[in-house]
């Protein structure tokens, strides 16, 4: 009898275990399904790719302020408390960037939790790096709607392994942007295989190596790629003048949040006028709260571009 009164104890024993076990790993699961998770991106182009994959799925922050020169960006204590609490920190790299590595190793922030979208691409080297010892690339991966469809499916990825309850949301609104960035590509296409020139004028910094690489494009810009420089001597609006007669140009550009004044200047003198192509750094506090996306951009820049390329 006590024998057989020990194996019923043992037998509750091992059944309060497995049943505790059993508990707690459906609480763990249930805890895992109902956690708040945090996407933390550097600009606004990484902004809305993850705003587009996650939906309600996560929050996503902005690190950038609407409205505010990328280039100028230092982070604040909150941001980098921000960058350790989030689940994943997206961001772009290269040189306007170099302060995130820092942060990320002083605060031995795991390489889980974040993506650096410059290793996703096959990157361009600048222009003006050529006569470098250490090449230089582009940072400005994102202007190609090719790279970004790209950039999307990979964030896609990583949220997945980071929280595998809710891949199916995030596959499905991913597949929904690509689908629309495909379209945006794909008119692109259109455009430049339909146009009579295949130039364009930049009265302005130039950030858009990646797309006139991809549809077979020149140009002719102030300044190259992000520049610091925001004033044009005579000699360089002269030699953009000489170009946009050259090439019978209609249409000056220049991008998001500067100066329309060098654009001004050049349109004036050889007749054409002057249209913003957005190259996605960051948008306006007005265009932030109305909820525009990348997508909203490049579509505005399919018709610019035809218009520039009549």
């Amino acid at each position: 009898m006590k024998r057989s009164y020990k194996n019923i104890v043992l037998v509750l024993v091992v059944f309060v275990i497995l049943i505790t076990g059993i508990v707690a790993l459906v609480i763990n699961l249930k805890s895992r399904e109902n956690k708040h998770y945090t996407v933390v991106t550097s600009n606004f182009a990484s902004y809305d790719f993850a705003r587009a994959v996650t939906g309600d799925a996560a929050e996503v922050k902005m690190l950038l302020k609407p409205g505010a020169e990328a280039h100028d960006f230092e982070p604040t204590p909150e941001d980098i408390i921000d960058i350790k609490n989030a689940d994943l920190f997206v961001y772009i790299g290269g040189e306007s960037e170099e302060w995130i590595e820092k942060i990320l190793e002083s605060n031995n922030i795991s390489p889980n939790k974040t993506l650096e979208l410059m290793d996703e691409v096959e990157l361009i080297e600048e222009e003006d790096s050529y006569s470098t010892e250490e090449a230089e690339y582009d940072e400005h991966i994102w202007t190609s709607p090719k790279n970004a469809i790209m950039i999307v499916q990979r964030i896609t990825d990583k949220l997945a392994e980071i929280n595998p309850q809710k891949v199916d949301e995030y596959t499905n609104n991913a597949n929904k942007y690509v689908e629309r960035l495909s379209k945006i590509d794909e008119k692109f296409q259109e455009i430049v295989s339909n146009a009579s020139k295949n130039e364009l004028i930049f009265g302005d910094r130039f950030p858009f190596l990646y797309f006139v690489r991809e549809y077979g494009l020149k140009y002719t810009a102030a300044f190259p790629g992000c520049s610091e420089q925001t004033e044009a001597d005579a000699a360089t609006i002269a030699r953009l003048i000489d170009r946009a007669k050259a090439t019978n140009t209609k249409v000056i550009l220049k991008i998001e949040l500067t100066s329309d004044k060098i654009a001004k200047t050049i349109a004036e003198t050889v007749g054409a006028t002057v249209m913003e192509f957005s190259a996605a750094h960051n948008v306006s506090k007005a265009d932030f709260e109305k909820g525009v996306t990348y997508a909203d951009l490049m579509e505005q820049n399919t018709k610019v571009l035809e218009e520039a390329l009549r």
